[in-house]
């Protein structure tokens, strides 16, 4: 269409540098021939591009020597331009056309963020830009595009990059822009766990719910064959479900709130789908799924990080325990902090054990100062739990009445490989 919208089946838009890794991981499992909804890549120069023309090159030249102060002051500024201003007509005018091929697939579409530091084997950032679904409009199809943009000078987005030793003034944020699936159910998968099985999330409608931490989805193991080894249903209370771009959150009827999403037929299918995915990028890989009327479609690949298991102290295996979903990495223990909010999480110091209830990617901001992370909602797929992988922090999600059994202060233990919290009464 230019060298700002690409086809994702274009051969172009498996170059990461181009597009960002999302999008060419998308790109690559497409030529490939393995299912995906399709759409289009808004490339990094569209990005660079938009920052000339509305004249922010000083601004972030300015910004890597700044002080924290000032350059807290510039990224506002950036970002509201970035969020604001009009898009360039030389972008609008394909971008537009990106659209209307979408739309024309009769249902409604989704923008997503596909930085270039993203996905990449050495950090994710997951859950730390931007996502809009269900939308419908041009206009608000626009304002997501420019949203995208600017997620990469959020507070949250430039604590990640500071973490990592980088800076938003030296990448671009490319943009995904696909027909939205219509999921019956959706989650996460990881292709390889320390155990050295397989691993699917799954949960009722939109995969948010699971990647923001906000229900307990169902814990599907397969082993590295396929063969399906263990399948717990998880408490699905609600179901997101897509309102004027954004997901938002149904009652589930009380007949599946405990019934698995996935029969054993259709988890073993995208185990074959998974296996596919890690053959494909030579490595281990986490993935997002949605099934449709149609079947499953891949929404994201990415590179994952695993470990082996860490033996614990065995004085603690004397001690009470709850068991939950692991992230999947380390062992650690400390003092066990109880926060009911997210105003409390100044509470947390270092070396402490955070247990907390929803384990959203907010709490992204605590992960540098924790021994360990327990949530009692949450899977192995979710947001936060790539970010503990990446960070080697051990961290249990989906433990069932943690922040009421486990005392605030308490010496407290947390296993990230077997999924279970000990503490000392």
């Amino acid at each position: 269409m230019s060298d700002f919208v690409l086809p994702l089946e274009d051969a172009r838009a498996v170059d990461a540098d181009k597009v960002g890794p999302k999008a060419a991981g998308l790109a690559r499992l497409m030529r490939a021939g393995l299912p995906t909804p399709g759409g289009f890549a808004l490339t990094a120069d569209a990005y660079r591009h938009q920052i000339r023309h509305l004249g922010l090159g000083e601004l972030l030249r300015q910004y890597n020597e700044a002080d924290p102060p000032t350059a807290r002051k510039l990224s506002v500024r950036i970002r509201l331009a970035l969020h604001q201003q009009p898009i360039a007509p030389a972008i609008l005018e394909p971008l537009r056309a990106a659209w209307c091929a979408v739309a024309a697939q009769g249902g409604r579409g989704a923008v997503r963020s596909s930085a270039l530091i993203e996905d990449r084997r050495d950090a994710s950032f997951a859950g730390q830009f931007e996502s809009f679904l269900g939308l419908s409009e041009e206009g608000e199809f626009l304002t997501a595009v420019r949203a995208c943009w600017a997620a990469l000078w959020t507070s949250q987005a430039r604590r990640g990059m500071e973490h990592a030793g980088l800076s938003p003034a030296d990448t671009a944020m490319g943009v995904i822009i696909q027909p939205l699936v219509a999921a019956r159910c959706a989650g996460g998968a990881l292709s390889e766990t320390a155990e050295g099985h397989m691993l699917i999330s799954a949960a009722w409608g939109l995969g948010s719910a699971i990647a923001q931490g906000e229900v307990v989805p169902d814990r599907i193991i397969l082993s590295r064959q396929g063969f399906l080894r263990r399948l717990d249903a998880g408490r699905k209370g609600h179901r997101d479900t897509c309102v004027h771009g954004a997901a938002a959150p149904e009652p589930v009827p009380a007949a599946l709130v405990d019934e698995p999403c996935l029969t054993p037929g259709e988890a073993v299918a995208l185990g074959r789908l998974l296996r596919k995915c890690e053959q494909l990028a030579g490595h281990p890989v986490e993935i997002e799924w949605a099934k449709d009327e149609h079947g499953f479609k891949l929404l994201q690949s990415r590179p994952l990080h695993v470990e082996a298991p860490i033996v614990p102290d065995e004085i603690w295996l004397r001690h009470p325990g709850l068991s939950g979903h692991p992230a999947g990495i380390g062992w650690g223990a400390g003092r066990a902090v109880v926060v009911n909010c997210e105003c409390e999480l100044s509470r947390v110091g270092p070396g402490d054990v955070l247990v907390t209830r929803v384990a959203g990617p907010a709490l992204s901001q605590v992960l540098p100062r924790v021994a360990g992370v327990v949530a009692e909602l949450g899977g192995s797929t979710s947001h936060l739990a790539s970010l503990a992988r990446e960070r080697g922090i051990p961290m249990v999600l989906g433990v069932l009445g943690a922040t009421r059994t486990i005392p605030d202060g308490a010496q407290c233990a947390v296993d990230g490989v077997a999924g279970i919290v000990r503490w000392q009464r």
